[in-house]
């Protein structure tokens, strides 16, 4: 059996911590509730003010709960600094509270002076409990600033209108800790310590876990809508796109195309498809995503206009570039076009600020450059057409600046000479096989993808008049 001494000390333990228990248990729980914000607004990698001083002021308020507990009273030898340690932190949990209630707009359009104004007071009481010890003076004055500030709060959020419905319910919550903030302050400056507070602390805190958490399931909600509808969008940018190219007994052709997104700005069209000849038509629009994504469908909408001038490049782009300027919101658009004869065994080539085409002949690549100025962007903008001979076995590739662009883990491009050395190491497989090299070996040396990836491959068998 214990000692009667121990016997007491064990009793008083056990009564102290049933009367704390509630307040040890709240402190606990608004310590997680602010280590839990702050985890979550370091995760945003955003810095959310409101969020920030929530974080902090239930983290304070919580830790006073632990510091002024009966319980810890007993486990702590009485000392003067742990006095001034227990009365300091009084004065320092309104702080991050003017900052939290400013930032969420309750302190009006001076809330960042006020909180300023408020936190002066409160540092001078801080330092000066820790300098000379608890004061009545000071935990009078902090009561009667309390007080004060708790009343114009309250007179504040009264004369806020039209407000939404989160804004109303957190308002509500605020109102409560707030009464219950007040009765505390008032009867302590009579002698009285009721300590009801915490009570009103964490039916604030529920207020805000109800706002976010019916924020949480409105963004989901929202989320799965725009999922639905990018769906919707990747199929109408799909439909866009040319089925396989035609069997042809002069070219064969392949094409990949692979978003970086559910929609892109890239585009590729066969404008002809004659046994005799061919028309193709590569294009990148600025930027990712859905702006991309509808420009890119004006392109296609360009590009068909221009289809009696399928058998000039040079025209087609200038017409495409008339089309499209002005109506791209200042988005830009690089295309390049072939035009490609069997019959006459010639190319003619025209770009406007692509990436050049590249030749495969007899195991060697050759860049065709033919560029211009930019789609969309200058109504001035001229093009030109050079013209090349075909050999039978030519292999043309069309292609845009993600498979350039695309960069490994230590930030190296592809490049233009990797491009090339691929384009020799497929040389042997036919056009399907060799887009579908290409992509995988692209998505091989960038495991996370920064651009569209578009690919189109062209081989030229010859020809044999009838």
């Amino acid at each position: 059996m214990y000692p009667p001494d121990s016997q007491l000390t064990a009793s008083q333990v056990l009564r102290t911590f049933h009367h704390d228990e509630l307040y040890l248990f709240l402190g606990a729980a608004f310590t997680t509730f602010g280590l839990m914000s702050a985890a979550f607004s370091f995760l945003r990698r955003k810095f959310d003010p409101m969020l920030f001083w929530l974080a902090l002021f239930a983290i304070l308020y919580g830790q006073r709960l632990w510091l002024q507990s009966g319980l810890l009273t007993l486990m702590v030898p009485p000392s003067l600094f742990f006095s001034s340690l227990k009365d300091s932190s009084n004065y320092l949990v309104p702080i991050p509270a003017f900052f939290y209630f400013e930032a969420s707009g309750f302190l009006g359009r001076y809330g960042r002076k006020i909180a300023i104004a408020l936190t002066i007071p409160f540092l001078c009481l801080f330092v000066g409990t820790i300098l000379f010890g608890p004061q009545s003076a000071f935990k009078l004055i902090n009561n009667l600033i309390v007080i004060l500030t708790l009343v114009a709060l309250i007179v504040q959020s009264l004369r806020q209108k039209n407000l939404d419905r989160d804004f109303v319910i957190v308002r509500r919550g605020i109102a409560v800790f707030v009464a219950f903030a007040l009765f505390d302050n008032i009867t302590q400056a009579f002698g009285y310590f009721p300590y009801k507070e915490p009570l009103g602390f964490a039916f604030f805190l529920g207020t805000l876990g109800y706002v976010a958490a019916k924020r949480s399931l409105e963004r989901d909600h929202q989320f799965n809508e725009i999922q639905k509808e990018l769906e919707i969008a990747r199929r109408i940018q799909t439909s866009i796109l040319p089925r396989a190219y035609p069997d042809s007994d002069h070219f064969t052709v392949a094409a990949r195309y692979v978003p970086m997104t559910s929609v892109a700005g890239d585009f590729y069209d066969f404008l002809l498809t004659d046994p005799q000849q061919a028309g193709l038509l590569i294009a990148d629009v600025s930027g990712h995503g859905v702006p991309a994504a509808l420009i890119a469908s004006m392109v296609k909408l360009a590009a068909t206009s221009q289809r009696a001038n399928a058998a000039d490049p040079a025209t087609l782009l200038s017409g495409m570039n008339t089309v499209l300027h002005g109506n791209t919101q200042e988005q830009f658009v690089t295309a390049a076009y072939v035009y490609l004869d069997a019959a006459s065994s010639t190319l003619r080539y025209s770009a406007a600020a692509h990436p050049p085409m590249l030749l495969l002949r007899r195991g060697s690549v050759v860049e065709l450059t033919e560029n211009g100025l930019m789609l969309a962007a200058f109504s001035f903008a001229t093009y030109s057409t050079v013209e090349y001979p075909l050999e039978p076995g030519d292999r043309l590739v069309l292609y845009t600046d993600g498979l350039l662009e695309a960069a490994n883990a230590t930030g190296e491009e592809f490049g233009p000479h990797r491009l090339s050395a691929l384009l020799k190491d497929v040389a042997r497989l036919n056009p399907e096989a060799a887009a579908d090299h290409i992509i995988s070996s692209l998505q091989t040396w960038s495991k996370s993808q920064n651009d569209d990836l578009t690919v189109l491959i062209c081989d030229y068998a010859g020809f044999q008049a009838a």
